[in-house]
């Protein structure tokens, strides 16, 4: 082989060498970007996913505010109603004390009044005609 053949074949080496470290090399830059892109969607999507979670921890804590309002005035309402009962019970307990006070009355006023009977059924009527 002549002097001329293996400067060809060296340089036709080094010219191919270069060639492939040059297509190496814009694979790579092309797998980057591929890399990068797929990176940037993945962080589109998470940035969603977060705007998304944040709106619904949003939504949950006004529905625990309702529900905490809601229960609040369920409370007092509870309250409100055991004050009630507490009244009508005491109203109910006066009038009963009331009543008493009224037999005992119609007692001592059967037992003054010479015109009267003792038996209670004769008083019982009596009420019932004036009614």
């Amino acid at each position: 082989m002549s002097t001329g053949a293996v400067i060809a074949i060296v340089a036709a080496a080094v010219v191919l060498a270069v060639i492939v470290v040059i297509a190496g090399r814009a694979a790579s830059r092309k797998r980057r970007a591929v890399r990068r892109d797929n990176a940037d969607e993945l962080r589109q999507q998470a940035r969603s996913r977060s705007i998304q979670a944040e709106s619904a921890r949003a939504s949950a804590d006004e529905q625990a505010a309702q529900a905490k309002r809601a229960q609040a005035e369920a409370e007092e309402r509870a309250a409100q109603a055991r004050v009630g009962n507490a009244a009508a019970e005491q109203r109910a307990a006066e009038a009963e004390q009331m009543t008493e006070d009224a037999r005992t009355q119609h007692d001592r006023a059967r037992a003054e009044d010479p015109d009267m009977s003792d038996a209670p059924q004769d008083e019982a009527v009596g009420i019932d005609r004036e009614r």
